[in-house]
């Protein structure tokens, strides 16, 4: 066989292989958005792995690098409830917020997951109505606070 042919041989069967490889990753992708503005997952842990760990790491021990991400273990600032909600409502600094992207329920879920997971043991339960009534109050806050 010629040097040629074998290249051409050995090039198609890579690229067989790769568009195989391709199709079973996205046979294994969760859907993130609904519609176009809303993410889809419903439980805290599917959240925080769709969402917050390509920042905050998978074991939310926070990164650094480009940029520098919080570690979210062992943190003894989501002890106040509300902290943890704003963050993810409003967003930080670098921190995006995604009020606009999740119901109150997802949001309650997702800060409840980080609360009693990775060594944090605040096993209040986070609600929807807490997490509205928390954003409603700072919003009516900085409403008062513009000229």
């Amino acid at each position: 066989m010629s040097r040629s042919l074998t290249g051409v041989l050995l090039g198609g069967a890579l690229v067989a292989v790769a568009l195989q490889g391709s199709n079973v990753l996205a046979e294994n992708v969760l859907p993130t958005f609904t519609g176009a503005s809303h993410f889809s997952e419903q439980s805290g842990e599917a959240l925080y792995k769709s969402i917050c760990q390509g920042c905050h790491m998978p074991d939310a021990q926070g990164a650094r690098g480009a940029g520098q991400y919080p570690a979210l273990a062992n943190n003894p600032r989501l002890a106040d409830v509300d902290y943890p909600i704003l963050m993810v409502s409003h967003g930080s600094g670098g921190m995006p917020p995604f009020q606009s992207y999740l119901s109150d329920a997802q949001i309650a879920a997702v800060v409840g997951y980080v609360r009693t997971h990775f060594g944090n043991k605040y096993m209040d339960a986070v609600t929807a109505e807490q997490v509205h009534k928390t954003t409603s109050t700072f919003d009516r806050t900085l409403q008062r606070k513009k000229p």
